[in-house]
């Protein structure tokens, strides 16, 4: 394939997965959870959808909605959560400043906003050279490690992405992150770590491995220590499924010569659930000043 196809077939992915969001939603649900729903969808994990999808009952939602901003607070321990406020403040914003005949929240630019914020540098002309494409736009983002363009056909301050070359870098990826609140940097306390999660359905122990790289140790008395909070959400994969709630605390030392060869840190939990198909939502506090990081997998029992 050719790399025109091949950002051909990129933007069309990234165009059904945007534009999958601005579809009616079919399922009946409260209003407290449709209001809800038609929004936060955007930054809904695949899992995530299917998870909500699936819950009984308007008490049972409730519950997903405060644990899915609860997840998300980067300062849990302090009243506001930031990541929800800033995510309706963005909405506001976009619906503010990018008004094209739709919610702006609901356009291109107002989705890139909302998951990334202002970008870095911006750069805005017109293309006086191509009848066919009335402006262009470019938002770089630096700290995320990528760029977007946005072409306007009309000449009325419509701008879409650009279906030809409209990504530079990692977006996909970052939006990822972003709809955890999680993003890469350099900032201590904020690196994101990825991990691994493996059952042994013999033993009943699921396995959570994360590398030893970007992890930051305290020094005492010659070892090097770190804790980690545990938070499993573990959801069966059908209807009408409850959900169980699992907090464990681990505690992790090693000396500094034994740690060079070890590229992994492991921890093993047992769960005992009946046979099928799980949903485990992990997340995992790194203490003191290691972040926090999360992923959802889709487990057979």
């Amino acid at each position: 394939m050719t790399k025109t196809g091949t950002l051909r077939v990129i933007f069309l992915l990234l165009m059904v997965f945007l534009f999958s969001c601005s579809y009616s939603n079919r399922v009946n649900f409260d209003p407290e959870s449709e209001d809800f729903y038609e929004e936060a969808r955007l930054i809904m994990s695949g899992e995530e959808k299917q998870i909500f999808h699936h819950l009984p009952d308007k008490e049972s939602r409730q519950e997903f909605i405060q644990d899915f901003w609860k997840k998300r607070d980067p300062t849990p321990q302090t009243d506001p959560n930031e990541f929800k406020q800033e995510f309706y403040e963005r909405i506001d914003y976009a619906n503010d400043r990018f008004k094209e005949g739709i919610p702006g929240w609901k356009t291109d630019r107002g989705r890139i906003y909302i998951y990334f914020g202002f970008p870095d540098r911006i750069e805005q002309e017109p293309m006086l050279n191509y009848p066919e494409v009335k402006g262009y736009l470019l938002w770089v983002y630096y700290r995320f490690n990528f760029a977007v363009q946005f072409i306007d056909k009309r000449g009325d301050n419509t701008y879409t992405l650009n279906p030809y070359s409209g990504i530079y870098g990692s977006l996909s990826q970052a939006m990822e992150l972003a709809k955890f609140g999680i993003s890469y940097s350099n900032e201590i306390g904020t690196q994101y770590i990825d991990f691994k999660a493996n059952f042994k359905r013999s033993a009943k122990e699921l396995t959570v491995s994360f590398p030893v790289k970007g992890i930051s140790f305290v020094e005492e008395d010659g070892m090097l220590m770190a804790d980690f909070e545990f938070q499993f959400y573990v959801y069966a994969d059908q209807k009408g499924a409850e959900k169980k709630t699992f907090i464990e605390n681990r505690h992790f030392e090693s000396t500094e010569r034994e740690l060079v060869d070890q590229e992994e840190i492991s921890f093993t939990f047992s769960f005992d659930l009946k046979p099928g198909k799980y949903f485990f939502d992990i997340l995992i506090i790194g203490k003191p000043d290691i972040g926090r990081t999360r992923k959802i997998f889709k487990i057979r029992i």
